[in-house]
């Protein structure tokens, strides 16, 4: 398959001075690397999720808050803050 990749230059240099140090492609440089990382992500084990705690408390927004109007809910936000 033929694709293509973005890669920082530094990164792809040093690719390639190894490629061809060691008589290789860069394509058989990365799929070498991509296949050593996807072996080691599937030889570790998945970390369970955190159950978090959902709120039970009531509330909502203040009057006159406009979730909507950016403007308007920062200067209601200096409003409350130089109280």
């Amino acid at each position: 398959m033929r694709t293509t990749v973005r890669l920082d230059e530094g990164l792809f240099r040093a690719v390639k001075q190894y490629a061809a140090t060691a008589d290789r492609t860069v394509t058989s440089v990365l799929e070498e690397a991509l296949r050593r990382l996807l072996a080691e992500v599937d030889r570790q084990p998945s970390i369970p999720r955190p159950v978090l705690p959902l709120s039970t408390a009531g509330g909502g927004l203040l009057p006159g808050v406009d979730l909507d109007d950016g403007a308007a809910l920062a200067e209601l936000m200096d409003e409350r803050s130089s109280r």
